[in-house]
């Protein structure tokens, strides 16, 4: 679907809010929030959360994104049900957040009524920021009982006022008198679900209730108790929909095994063989199939080159035809003389539709906007350096992982060598261009190549910024972005490799950790430099899939599969064999592999991918 008309839809049912007459403005905006109404991942909805100030009163809403759900089950009405608008926070009582190992951050919000809307989940991480937003604009404060529990402007007692802006932990402390229990407004068993909990909505209200719908009689009264009761229970079922989406054992259900073009059925293996032997676990592999012949082991084409490159352009320079060239560049991938300019389309860089006057006046306006940002840490003197903590902590990490990277290539090798004083300081500069995310140990292997190929100092950064902004949220303290990755894979397996799902979750690996390496910087360290190049060429061109490197890790998996199972290998032997793998792995062999597995996939492998799971894309760049 066309994300641009979610972002449309989104902005139109937020009308109301954002458009008022006492001139209010958007202070937060997140997209990629989803509910899930049941415990099926193809059924979850996403949208889009907002905070608008409009006067002196901010309003909560979330509206639902048109048409995203992959099941054609999720109807409009459906989508209004769940729609949440214009709440002012005055109405809000509490909100809780949930940080569960592995997926994504959720949060209740909790409302004075005691009612509460169905958990968010935040697949783009934002949780942090929402509750700083809301702090900035109400009284927010812990509770005593749960850390987690974040109370808001619902404060009786001046002394707890008090104690609550001095922003002390445990200063809080709530009345423990006897508490009328939320039975009253969560009680009965809904029909629909077997959890006990259904949904009630309107088009501002999408609570979770039961049969009694009678609010709750003082809901200031014994907060603690009454809070903590209603986020059992919606925690509870959050819980349960978060394990069920990434450890059920039979994929996305029966609507995902339906036979479909470009897709496959995978005999499924019963969930209660928790003491699985390998021999069980041999079951034929899917990808032996005959149906397979069609696509499999397609030959790699020899790269592109510079006359061919030629039949792309028109007189003015412009592309005539990007799909026809980045399938060209997928299944053949480019010449080194001819990747100094063709990256930087791949990359954003340039557009395509870009002609070479455009190209030559955006590289000369990028490069005196490089030298601007460059000079805001040159001119840091060393009696301010000394008053700069986060300067001081990333320029030392800088100077410490540049002098490791890639020290083997001519290219950065020897003492005093100019490229590694490049290398350090694009980074440097890229952590002012981009403070909030600053620097992280691998950026460095993510930006060697890029220098390597560009060998011009300001091209080298616009570009490296281009491909963080796709790969940025790798990088996020919360590892929001690595962890729907992570997710993400342990479905593919599960889809295509199910022998080996199902031996994993038996050695407790479906976090899949041991691939952290590949996915954080983009299998930078398992292949010579050559090879390292043509396979971001390939991942870049996003022919297939946004997310082919997922469908790269399955087929490495895959390829490795019987060793794995055979020597019987835990999560640290397995960890330490994926490592050793580096440098042995044949590139065009798992290439092909991978193009298999996504077309086999189809709609299904799209699936198992959340909403803006990295690297998300400029879609209009990729439209042609």
């Amino acid at each position: 679907h066309d994300l641009s008309d979610d972002s449309d839809y989104a902005q139109q049912l937020s009308g109301s809010v954002d458009s008022g007459d006492m001139g209010g403005g958007v202070v937060f905006s997140k997209d990629n929030v989803a509910i899930h109404p049941t415990q099926l991942a193809s059924e979850r909805i996403s949208g889009r959360l907002r905070l608008v100030k409009q006067g002196s009163d901010v309003f909560l809403t979330w509206i639902p994104y048109k048409g995203n759900s992959p099941s054609t089950r999720t109807l409009a009405k459906d989508r209004h049900l769940y729609t949440i608008k214009d709440v002012p926070l005055s109405d809000v009582h509490s909100v809780r957040r949930h940080t569960p190992p592995l997926g994504w951050q959720y949060i209740i919000i909790v409302l004075s009524s005691g009612l509460a809307y169905p958990p968010l989940y935040f697949y783009n991480g934002g949780v942090r920021e929402f509750l700083a937003t809301l702090k900035q604009h109400v009284l927010i404060v812990r509770s005593a009982d749960d850390a987690n529990v974040f109370l808001v402007n619902n404060f009786q007692d001046p002394l707890q006022k008090s104690l609550s802006s001095l922003e002390l932990p445990g200063a809080l402390s709530i009345a423990n008198g006897a508490s009328q229990h939320l039975s009253n407004s969560v009680s009965s068993l809904d029909s629909r679900r077997p959890d006990g909990v259904s949904y009630e909505g309107s088009s501002s209200t999408s609570e979770y209730t039961g049969r009694n719908k009678h609010k709750v009689h003082d809901p200031a009264h014994d907060v603690s108790i009454q809070v903590l009761e209603k986020f059992s229970l919606l925690t509870k079922f959050a819980r349960e929909t978060t394990s069920h989406i990434f450890r059920e054992s039979n994929g996305f259900g029966a609507y995902e095994r339906k036979h479909k073009k470009g897709s496959f059925q995978v005999e499924s293996v019963s969930p209660n063989d928790t003491e699985t032997s390998p021999d069980t676990l041999e079951k034929p592999d899917p990808l032996e199939s005959d149906g397979l012949n069609l696509v499999w082991g397609k030959p790699r084409q020899k790269p592109l080159s510079i006359d061919e490159w030629g039949d792309f352009l028109d007189s003015e320079g412009r592309i005539m035809d990007s799909k026809a060239l980045r399938k060209r560049i997928f299944y053949g991938g480019v010449e080194h003389n001819m990747r100094k300019e063709i990256w930087k389309f791949l990359l954003g860089y340039y557009p395509y539709d870009s002609t070479f006057a455009e190209r030559n006046y955006l590289a000369s306006v990028k490069k005196s906007e490089y030298e601007i940002i460059k000079s805001q840490w040159q001119n840091i003197s060393t009696a301010q350096a000394k008053r700069f903590t986060k300067f001081r902590e990333r320029r030392g990490l800088i100077e410490k992982d540049v002098v490791r990277t890639d020290r083997s290539i001519s290219y950065f090798d020897g003492d005093d060598n100019p490229h590694v004083a490049r290398l350090h300081d694009i980074l440097l500069t890229y952590s002012f261009y981009n403070f909030d995310l600053g620097y992280c140990q691998g950026m460095s292997d993510l930006l060697s190549p890029i220098l390597f190929v560009m060998e011009d100092e300001s091209e080298s950064f616009w570009c490296f910024v281009a491909l963080m902004e796709r790969l940025g949220p790798n990088f996020n303290r919360d590892q929001n972005g690595m962890h729907s990755q992570l997710f993400a894979l342990s479905k593919l397996v599960e889809l295509l490799d199910q022998p080996l799902h199902n031996y994993l979750r038996q050695k407790d690996c479906l976090n899949y950790f041991f691939c952290f390496r590949w996915i954080l910087i983009q299998f930078k360290r398992e292949f010579e430099y050559e090879k390292i190049m043509h396979l971001w060429e390939v991942l870049w061109t996003y022919y297939l899939s946004e997310h082919f490197h997922l469908y790269m890790c399955v087929a490495i998996l895959k390829k490795y599969r019987k060793k794995i199972i055979g020597e019987q290998m835990d999560f640290d032997t397995l960890l330490k064999y994926i490592n050793e793998l580096s440098g042995r792995i044949n590139l065009d062999e798992i290439i092909r592999d991978a193009e298999a597995l996504c077309l086999c996939a189809g709609e299904n492998g799209a699936a198992c991918i959340p909403p803006g799971t990295p690297p998300s894309m400029p879609l209009e760049d990729y439209s042609q």
